[in-house]
């Protein structure tokens, strides 16, 4: 099968996404820590936080971070947060239990995440995109908290766009976020070598669908968790599977 036609159907899948409906995301299976990340009136800093903590431990974890918190110091207001000291954010991080595999790293970045946003953003962290701004732009503001990196900063942007609906001027500048069920997939549909890197994996995303990347993120990921797993593989239930050429 071409590459045409691989990428024909992700992005008809992706765009499917695009295109629903605005419905509350399921961050965590906590329905309190989901209403605060979906409250980007009240609390976009919660989002923000969030998408920082992100890093080197499961998705469901990281994304609780500002929920419990938030029950530790019983309100989330960017005023509130941004009083607390930097031992604070620690002690918090830490105590009783840690909140993340790297409590120190993490709470340095959270501390100096909401002072950013108090400081460069009037403590609105929703002014990071509620300009109708391009989206290298809003993966650019991203990237200037500390512990960011392109993929952190393009899946933010891409929540943002796919999920909340916000709109940008355009697309070109949300990548595919590289994690290991899209490298997977990218392999075994023959988009890519078996060893592929992160950054191969980036740039066959550009040239595959330049006007944005990052439409194929969500469903080359949903692939990777449901059907095409790491040891046996359900490729039956796979829509791609007829033109997938290890399903073959």
């Amino acid at each position: 099968m071409s590459e045409k036609s691989i990428r024909d159907r992700l992005v008809e899948h992706g765009q499917k996404l695009f295109s629903a409906p605005k419905q509350v995301i399921q961050f965590t299976r906590e329905p309190l820590a989901d209403e605060l990340l979906n409250d980007l009136v009240n609390h976009p800093h919660a989002f923000v936080l969030a998408c920082i903590m992100d890093r080197q431990v499961k998705a469901e974890r990281a994304w609780l971070i500002p929920y419990r918190i938030s029950k530790k110091i019983g309100k989330f207001s960017i005023n509130i947060l941004s009083a607390l000291s930097q031992e604070d954010v620690n002690r918090f991080m830490r105590e009783p239990e840690p909140l993340h595999r790297f409590v120190d790293t993490m709470a340095n970045h959270f501390y100096a995440a909401v002072q950013r946003i108090k400081n460069n953003y009037a403590g609105d962290a929703s002014r990071i995109w509620s300009d109708n701004p391009s989206s290298a732009e809003v993966v650019y503001r991203f990237l200037e908290f500390d512990g960011v990196g392109p993929k952190i900063g393009s899946m933010a942007a891409n929540i943002l766009a796919r999920e909340f609906k916000i709109p940008f001027s355009d697309y070109y500048s949300i990548d595919i976020s590289a994690d290991v069920h899209v490298r997977r997939v990218f392999s075994r549909l023959g988009l890519c070598a078996a060893d592929v890197t992160v950054e191969q994996v980036i740039f066959k995303a550009r040239a595959l669908y330049p006007e944005f990347p990052g439409m194929m993120d969500l469903p080359c990921w949903e692939i990777g968790r449901n059907w095409c797993k790491s040891c046996g593989p359900v490729c039956r239930d796979c829509y791609m599977s007829d033109l997938c050429p290890t399903a073959k």
